[in-house]
């Protein structure tokens, strides 16, 4: 089986008071578009979608569509528990052969983008300009090693020695870390009309 796993657990703190999940980008909140482009994608047989901090708010406001939302109770442990948690209930389902990782402040990761990626070997992730990004491609050595990760670790020394796919200095590798973040995206969508 082949899974899509969206992290979107962490408080973004440096957003501000309100979710930066919830912020509102083109008429939606900002991690539907996340969701919407792993969900367009048909080889991924699963999807889902780990939460965290404002969990129920979030459920509350975002179409997950045909993803899964899951909450990780421990969330502020670090991006290893997310990553965890998420496995762990993909796993839980069946056996699963490769994961694509997406961030859930990424608006701008393409369904066309993470569909390269579907067909490539674990250990594989993106890179823009030749800094690493995301996705990341997942497979059972990777997955079996989550469980040793902790804090804000994720899966990048798991990835040591993958594949790299580059993928041009795209606005699909910033996230919204803060309001101006936000607003830079939205410029760059102005003025591509």
């Amino acid at each position: 089986m082949i899974c899509g796993l969206v992290l979107a657990a962490g408080a973004g703190t440096r957003f501000g008071e309100r979710s930066k999940l919830l912020a509102e980008l083109e008429g939606r909140p900002l991690l539907e578009h996340a969701v919407a482009a792993q969900c367009a994608v048909p080889e991924l047989e699963r999807i889902v979608v780990v939460l965290g901090a404002g969990a129920s708010e979030v459920m509350d406001r975002v179409d997950f569509m045909r993803a899964e939302p899951v909450v990780c109770p421990r969330w502020s442990e670090g991006q290893a528990l997310s990553l965890r948690c998420g496995i762990e209930h993909l796993a839980a389902g069946g056996e699963v052969s490769r994961v694509i990782v997406t961030l859930g402040d990424q608006p701008r990761v393409s369904a066309s983008l993470i569909a390269r990626f579907v067909g490539e070997p674990p250990g594989t992730r993106a890179v823009y300009g030749g800094v690493p990004g995301h996705p990341v491609v997942l497979g059972p050595v990777q997955l079996r090693a989550i469980g040793g990760l902790r804090g804000d670790q994720g899966a990048r020394e798991l990835l040591q020695g993958g594949g790299r796919i580059e993928c041009g200095d795209s606005s699909a590798v910033r996230d919204v870390d803060t309001p101006e973040d936000l607003e830079a995206i939205r410029h760059e969508a102005r003025a591509v009309l």
